[in-house]
């Protein structure tokens, strides 16, 4: 087990006086009035939270990337959506107008900042920022060759700078040094701990209200286990302080590695003993969970409800408060102001206020064949029509009410019965929506509504096994390739499973001891991918078979990922 934090001195690090010598300080005075909270009632009142990413965090700049510029709507619509709180992530790297001692930040960027900081509190958001992509740019201590003595010199230029423009906002704001900083060693760790007292040291300097304001320190990577391992609270300062970690585990099913579409048993209880183990670790220190995930882009329906709250509701029983990463892809879309995955929303606000969900089951053995889930009702064409069953944990509720998409309600023993989480629905109205001959794809969408909690989505869809424009081609080097599909009824893929026709696996030979669905697949996006009505693989995959100079067969499994559901394409060189 590991220890509690043991307190450093902020003035261990003689050398950080030195910083000083030769700048001109200028501490901000703040008309007005600042009304100090604790750390504690600041974590209270920012969960759930929601993080303003690919953003002000973009590089070059704002704009660089997915994203437009943020505007005041998008605040008040995350506001409306009934999240109290949002991390607005920031990249200085390349917006620095001056190199060393000083390290001017341009003057525009700064009132930008401070613009879209007031723009989160006018729509009523506690606001939390940092400074982002500048941990891996220029503020990587693990680097091989890392200037250290820079680093510390351009960190606490860098917040002098930020405490003076935003040190007269109110205490609904609060500061984080820096975004999942790269630490290998103890040694390094040390270095981490240095910092997070510069920073303080930077604030304290910069005046304004920033010596009140809460803050929330940062441990090794922000991973829960290097904190606990070797993070150490700077002494010597007054800021009321939190201690946040970021969580993206299990990695494998967060990001589609390796064809993991499961979330099993082992998994879900790992992810609750690593939030309980941190909090066994910092009993009285109050946690957030700055970043954590599970994208409605490539996780199944089910076992990412199923997550989200797992997550959520661990954290809630351990006074953890939790802001979700939205990178503008992944959850809502600023734009058409749409949800991507309404459940997922709904179960993220009812964990986080303690109300228990109703969840569909799904599998959750990964050693099986085939995958089931409880937010499916799939029918392939050519059978007939038959009564089907899904299970719902209902965790304490009942289920009140199911209706389509439009609002009509179905009639209950005659459209379906209902047995505790048990529900099946008849025939006569599956035939509704499916036949032995009709055309692929999702049919409706089924609202099951419950005496509390999140309502849970069910999906019906009628589906055969998809057809490829071709099965076959020439590896060529420096390019992705795409291979045109017509989908069979969910319009993506579930894995890709990646083997040389020598018997060897492409990627990752060690695969070969993970269950029959995970040995010998790749990794979604960085070795496969799709677009609107094509099967991609990467650059990176196509060299690989280049490399190996084998020829290679990718089978694409899809949804639902039974027997037969797959299709083969081989490259050849």
């Amino acid at each position: 087990m590991f220890t509690m934090f043991k307190p450093t001195s902020a003035f261990a690090f003689a050398h950080a006086v030195a910083l000083l010598q030769g700048v001109a300080l200028a501490a901000v005075e703040c008309t007005g009035t600042f009304e100090p909270i604790s750390a504690s009632e600041y974590v209270a009142a920012i969960n759930p939270g929601w993080n303003l990413g690919n953003t002000l965090d973009a590089t070059p700049t704002e704009g660089s990337w997915n994203n437009p510029p943020v505007q005041a709507v998008t605040f008040e619509d995350i506001k409306a959506a009934g999240f109290k709180s949002v991390r607005i992530p920031v990249t200085y790297a390349d917006h620095f107008t001056g190199t060393s001692p000083g390290w001017a930040i341009d003057a525009d960027w700064l009132q930008r900042v401070s613009d879209v900081v007031d723009m989160a509190l006018d729509a009523g958001l506690y606001v939390l920022t940092n400074v982002h992509h500048d941990s891996w740019q220029w503020a990587d201590i693990s680097a091989a060759g890392a200037n250290v003595t820079t680093i510390e010199e351009r960190m606490y230029q860098t917040w002098l700078q930020i405490g003076e423009k935003l040190g007269c906002k109110s205490s609904s704001v609060a500061f984080e040094p820096i975004n999942e900083p790269p630490i290998n060693t103890e040694e390094q760790a040390a270095e981490l701990n240095k910092i997070n007292g510069i920073f303080l040291q930077a604030l304290k300097d910069a005046g304004g209200f920033n010596t009140q304001r809460v803050v929330t320190l940062v441990g090794p990577n922000m991973d829960s286990i290097k904190t606990s391992q070797w993070f150490e609270a700077p002494t010597g300062y007054d800021n009321p302080w939190a201690l946040q970690y970021h969580y993206y585990s299990p990695y494998d099913f967060i990001f589609s590695a390796w064809g993991k579409t499961i979330l099993s048993t082992a998994d879900i209880a790992t992810v609750e003993s690593d939030i309980e183990n941190i909090r066994a670790n910092f009993t009285d220190v109050p946690l957030i969970i700055g970043e954590f995930d599970a994208s409605p882009i490539n996780t199944e329906p089910a076992a990412r409800r199923k997550y989200m709250d797992v997550v959520i509701s661990k954290a809630k029983e351990l006074n953890t408060a939790v802001m979700v990463w939205d990178n503008g892809l992944d959850h809502f879309d600023r734009t058409t102001k749409q949800w991507k995955d309404p459940q997922s929303l709904q179960i993220l606000l009812n964990a986080a206020a303690g109300v228990s969900n109703s969840l569909a089951d799904f599998t959750t053995d990964a050693s099986v064949t085939e995958q089931s889930s409880s937010a499916y009702v799939f029918h392939k064409v050519g059978d007939t029509v038959t009564d089907q069953t899904i299970s719902i944990s209902l965790n304490g509720n009942t289920l009140k009410s199911i209706a389509t998409e439009e609002g009509t309600a179905l009639a209950a023993l005659t459209d379906y019965t209902a047995s505790g989480g048990e529900i099946t629905f008849k025939s006569s109205f599956l035939s509704t929506y499916f036949s032995s001959s009709g055309a692929v794809g999702s049919k409706v969408n089924l609202t099951l509504t419950f005496s509390a909690g999140a309502t849970a989505a069910v999906n019906l869809v009628q589906w055969d096994i998809p057809k490829l424009g071709t099965t076959t081609s020439k590896a060529t080097s420096g390019a992705d390739l795409r291979i045109p599909v017509t989908w069979g009824g969910v319009n993506q893929p579930a894995a890709v499973k990646m083997r040389r026709d020598d018997g060897v696996y492409l990627f990752d030979d060690w695969t070969q001891y993970l269950g029959p669905l995970q040995a010998a697949y790749g990794t979604y996006n960085g070795q496969w991918n799709w677009d609107g009505n094509n099967l991609i693989l990467t650059a990176a995959t196509v060299d690989a078979v280049i490399a190996a100079g084998v020829a290679t067969t990718f089978t694409f499994d899809f949804f639902p990922r039974v027997a037969g559901n797959s299709l083969n394409y081989t490259l050849t060189v």
